[in-house]
């Protein structure tokens, strides 16, 4: 199953990647991808083989992802934003067989092919004409690795997770059941290729046929709801805040069939907010090691949830409620290195690490991570729970919380809150915490930031380093 070649076939002249420099037809990627992908033959990649891709969201990121889909190598996109050393870290157990990228993200790395993206899709013009028989492999091609995606866990610590063709297209079937995605729409690829977030939309629009409007490096999101006609749209909730904040953005996001909003826990009064200004919001949760969506709203809501199980993904809660996954968009495994590692129990189900709860329709409520839990004066305290406190408050923005020493208690909790000039003073959050959580959740100190320190390449905040302040 050629995917690139199939929506050639039946999407045609239709668009599929929208870039400032011009539109690429299916019919266009199909050619342009083959042609990549002959180059990438003549340099002996191909099936099986492991390829690092160190460089922003790009045209030509794209192309190259695309080709190396149709070779049968295995794309290993890494985050650019790391320092050398640490990419350096993530690249050894790879044991890539070549690094694409720009020069000066790759000359210090100890690969020894290494590749210029704009060198290889310039060679691919005047190339030998492409056999185009890519993939041309049994049913069982479902099982073959095709991507190695690291997670971006709050620990900063990522993990290497394997995929499958199947993976990925269970869950682009899944999600493209949910919220339709054809052709005529066009989704603005806003999350980087690195994560599995930015990765899974190039499978919905192979099979769903909708379009991918690609940003050029540094391009905010913006500039490019302005320069393109985006109708669908994926942030996290850090990003939908700024942009209610903006007149101009608003209008373009109340003109959009959908925004699709995870990635870290929502505040119930951003949701209200966006809700009250008409936006098109689906809540979603998901997790790198199931593909992307778990699960996710049926629809635009206005009460905090992440929906229901997607097709072609099974979910449950065990014990000490936390969520557990199974299906045919589980990953395979991480990579360590010796061998290939999937922790299931006996049933088949993964551990997620996250809690939360179901309602009697199936509708899930994430609650928190059982690694950020703590104990205090004997008590189980979820910093999560503390924080939806927080964020309910007017004026709070944004909040963190992570445990800090007591002689007493043994642990309390501390709290790092963003605000606006219409929070409430320290003295004030702490008696309302106190009357609606108790007094034993009510953080012991409060500090305001201004800025938060997030994990490189993500909007997820860095909850180690906050750990580490106090």
């Amino acid at each position: 199953m050629d995917l690139v070649a199939r929506a050639a076939q039946k999407y045609g002249g239709n668009p599929a990647l929208v870039t400032e420099k011009g539109t690429y037809s299916f019919r266009d990627l199909d050619i342009t991808s083959a042609g990549i992908a002959t180059v990438l033959q003549s340099h002996e990649l191909g099936k099986g083989d492991v390829i690092a891709l160190s460089m922003p969201n790009s045209p030509g990121m794209v192309l190259m992802l695309l080709a190396l889909l149709r070779t049968g190598s295995i794309a290993a996109p890494l985050n650019h934003r790391f320092p050398s050393s640490r990419l350096q870290e993530l690249l050894h157990p790879l044991k890539p067989a070549a690094l694409v990228g720009p020069e000066h993200l790759t000359e210090n790395h100890s690969v020894s092919l290494k590749l210029n993206a704009e060198t290889v899709i310039a060679e691919s013009s005047s190339a030998k004409e492409p056999s185009k028989q890519f993939n041309n492999l049994p049913a069982r091609q479902l099982d073959r690795l095709v991507t190695i995606i690291h997670t971006s866990s709050s620990s900063g610590n990522p993990k290497a997770a394997l995929h499958s063709f199947g993976n990925h297209y269970y869950s682009a079937l899944g999600s493209n059941e949910n919220i339709p995605f054809g052709t005529g729409d066009c989704w603005l690829l806003s999350l980087p290729l690195f994560h599995i977030g930015g990765y899974a939309m190039l499978f919905r629009s192979l099979l769903g046929g909708g379009a991918v409007a690609v940003m050029e490096p540094g391009a905010s999101i913006q500039e490019a709801l302005n320069r393109f006609e985006i109708s669908h749209l994926s942030l996290v909730p850090t990003q939908l805040y700024r942009m209610l904040q903006n007149k101009e953005a608003l209008k373009k996001l109340q003109g959009l069939k959908a925004i699709l909003l995870g990635g870290s826990a929502m505040e119930p009064a951003l949701l209200k907010d966006a809700s009250k200004a008409g936006l098109p919001v689906y809540l979603t949760y998901g997790s790198t090691e199931m593909s992307s969506q778990i699960t996710t709203t049926a629809g635009p809501v206005e009460t905090i949830t992440a929906g229901r199980a997607l097709p072609y993904r099974q979910l449950s809660i065990g014990p000490g409620d936390e969520i557990l996954v199974k299906g045919p968009c589980l990953f395979q495994g991480y990579l360590s290195p010796t061998e290939t590692l999937l922790e299931t129990d006996t049933d088949g189900w993964f551990h997620t690490g996250d809690t939360g709860t179901r309602s009697p329709e199936g509708e899930l409520t994430v609650t928190g991570r059982t690694d950020n839990m703590f104990i205090s004066g004997g008590e189980n305290i979820h910093p999560e729970e503390i924080e939806r406190a927080l964020g309910s408050i007017t004026g709070i923005l944004r909040a963190i919380v992570v445990p800090i020493s007591d002689p007493e208690y043994g642990l309390r909790p501390s709290a790092f809150i963003e605000t606006t000039e219409h929070a409430p003073a320290d003295k004030e959050i702490r008696e309302k915490l106190s009357r609606e959580i108790g007094k034993l959740k009510t953080p012991a100190t409060i500090t305001r930031v201004k800025e938060w320190r997030l994990l490189p390449g993500t909007e997820k905040i860095d909850r180690g380093y906050y750990k580490s302040l106090v």
